[in-house]
């Protein structure tokens, strides 16, 4: 089974796809979109969303798991990503792609076993299950495939 992994951001989303089978998992590409703040936001959107569209279409997965957004400070800097996470899911639902969302928490909670997991450790069990060698730059990416396992646990083992 094929899973995209999403970690939404106006000035950088990671994504990344994994194939699933059993506990087995293996990366099959990663990555992020970056938009310039000097473009209008209008025009980033657009990037992200037909750069989503693109990932969907080179590596046709049967499902996606997105990160939810988390500000428990700034709010202000919310509204940007909660945008971006708008046209991410648009772009995944177009493609008929069934998609759920997870929290951090969540998502740490189903690579660790700790919802308090520090990010560190998130990184490492991302590489320890992808059986990579370094651990995924940049941390966007690192955090969409996670998203990816979780979706994956989730839908397969109701974890």
């Amino acid at each position: 089974m094929r899973i995209l992994g999403i970690d939404p951001g106006i000035a950088s989303t990671g994504w990344g796809v994994i194939e699933a089978a059993g506990n087995k998992f293996k990366s099959l590409d990663y990555g992020y979109i970056s938009t310039k703040p000097s473009v209008s936001k209008g025009k980033r959107l657009m990037i992200i969303y037909l750069k989503i569209r693109e990932i969907i279409d080179l590596y046709q997965p049967e499902l996606a798991g997105v990160e939810d957004i988390f500000f428990a400070r700034n709010k202000l800097s919310a509204i940007p990503v909660a945008e971006a996470k708008g046209v991410i899911l648009l772009a995944i639902e177009s493609k008929n792609i069934e998609t759920s969302v997870y929290t951090p928490l969540q998502i740490k909670q189903a690579l660790t076993g700790n919802g308090r997991a520090e990010k560190n450790q998130v990184q490492e069990m991302v590489k320890l299950l992808l059986g990579l060698k370094e651990k995924i730059k940049p941390d966007h990416a690192a955090d969409a495939l996670a998203a990816a396992v979780c979706c994956y646990n989730n839908k397969t083992l109701g974890v």
